[in-house]
């Protein structure tokens, strides 16, 4: 496809404005600035425009590690740095959180322009598993991981939790995997047992992992990863 072309299907700007912008080398193709609107490119090239990439398939899918002390609000009801502000500039798509964290709360969150896509991440009836590190003040009785195992009911709940995985990795140390997202779910388990967390992290969403990426740090969904939530 020509990069006129391209740039006109894959975002908001018109052929004439995608033309202005190639002719005034703010398009670079694969980091290399590209001044020829006749240009072929296909959807494995990168494609960037006044600093911000171009998605092919015109929906971004993206994985964050969110630092303690930012918000996964991506609305004008709270203040303070969110998530959307890690990505500002990342694409002109507006995006959403698929499955928040609470602002203490570190870790993995996915952001994306794909309502129905978040829908399947996010919602219980298909069982995407999250994988929580956590850290609690007392140490874990043996007894917890059955407990959890068989589900158990919260405060203000009318059903109990879904069966949840507890790892023990050390006294006060565990994984727990959940297949659903209930408020502030991982905090309000513990208390039901008498204990407390003191940190807690996302370490995965399905099999989408934090991998090498540092807090604040970003990157983009491979397609084996968006479809894996298909």
């Amino acid at each position: 496809m020509r990069l006129d072309k391209f740039i006109a299907t894959h975002s908001d700007a018109s052929r004439t404005l995608a033309k202005t912008a190639i002719k005034h080398g703010q398009v670079k193709v694969n980091g290399v600035v590209v001044k020829d609107q006749g240009c072929k490119v296909s959807d494995e090239d990168e494609i960037v425009v006044h600093g911000v990439q171009i998605s092919a398939s015109g929906e971004v899918y993206i994985a964050l590690y969110k630092p303690s002390g930012v918000l996964s609000s991506t609305g004008d009801d709270e203040e303070g740095e969110t998530v959307l502000d890690l990505v500002d500039g990342f694409t002109h798509r507006p995006l959403h959180v698929a499955g928040r964290l609470d602002k203490d709360t570190t870790g993995l969150v996915l952001l994306t322009s794909d309502g129905a896509w978040s829908h399947r991440v996010t919602s219980p009836k298909f069982a995407s598993e999250k994988v929580y590190h956590v850290t609690v003040l007392d140490p874990i009785d043996d007894e917890v991981v059955e407990i959890f195992q068989e589900g158990l009911m919260l405060r203000g709940e009318e059903k109990a939790t879904l069966p949840a995985r507890l790892e023990v990795l050390g006294e006060r140390e565990a994984h727990l995997t959940l297949t659903e997202g209930k408020y502030h779910q991982v905090k309000r388990m513990f208390g039901a047992i008498g204990n407390k967390v003191d940190t807690l992290e996302r370490i995965s969403m399905g099999c989408v992992t934090l991998g090498d990426l540092e807090p604040g740090e970003f990157r983009e969904l491979s397609d084996a990863e968006v479809q894996s939530f298909l």
